[in-house]
């Protein structure tokens, strides 16, 4: 497996797939290792949805605008954030806020392990929401952060121009 920084300095948003399966071993490392991440008071407050489906990648692509490169991915990631076991812990806090942090955690995670994988990810957030609850049959206090297709990349951005103005140190 590659070193850390290499994988972060790897990792790109990646929007084509080679018409190739993601292996089930490769999946199940990625499941086995997220659920290492850290999350508020250990509680786990997210639910992550594996797709391989192809109308329900249809209907996630539909609910996310058109953008079309979810469909086309092997398979799908939803993560979720499991907003009423944070909020029956940690009050309001944890449900508008923990709840969240711990998915977008979960959704990061995934992402630079598929990385180190050799795998493509894109974060996908422009999404209707209300649409994809309907379609994975969510309840209420289960709010969906992400949806991230995953399989093996067909093309390799270049990174994009990072800047540092937004860091601040105070001593």
């Amino acid at each position: 497996m590659p070193e850390f920084f290499e994988v972060i300095k790897k990792r790109r948003s990646i929007r084509k797939y080679q018409n190739k399966e993601v292996e089930p071993e490769k999946i199940e490392t990625i499941l086995e290792n997220v659920i290492l991440s850290q999350t508020a008071g250990n509680l786990q407050s997210y639910v992550i949805f594996v797709i391989k489906n192809h109308d329900i990648k249809e209907a996630l692509t539909q609910a996310a605008y058109g953008q079309e490169f979810i469909k086309q991915a092997p398979i799908v990631f939803v993560v979720c954030a499991d907003q009423e076991k944070a909020g029956s812990v940690y009050g309001k806090r944890g449900y508008e806020l923990y709840s969240i942090n711990d998915a977008s955690i979960v959704a990061t995670y995934i992402e630079l392990i598929a990385c180190a994988l050799g795998l493509g990810t894109c974060w996908v957030g422009a999404f209707d929401e209300q649409e994809v609850k309907q379609i994975l049959g969510l309840p209420e206090g289960i709010k969906p952060i992400a949806i991230i297709p995953c399989g093996y990349p067909a093309e390799q951005p270049k990174m994009p121009k990072k800047k540092r103005d937004m860091i601040y140190f105070v001593e």
